[in-house]
């Protein structure tokens, strides 16, 4: 006969962080990581691009 068990005793892992919020903070963080390639992007960006013709000094 089996045991009985109670029902929390019966679950199979501990109580966590629920998925949403992980998901959520994950997506911020994957947004901010974003943005700063983008800042950084553009403050490395020539003034000059290779394929305009340069103005006489």
């Amino acid at each position: 006969m089996p045991k009985k068990l109670s029902r929390n005793k019966a679950r199979q892992g501990r109580r966590g962080f629920p998925v949403l919020i992980i998901l959520i903070v994950g997506l911020l963080l994957a947004g901010l990581v974003w943005w700063g390639a983008e800042i950084y992007g553009v403050a490395i960006e020539p003034s000059n691009p290779s394929g305009d013709p340069q103005t006489p000094p």
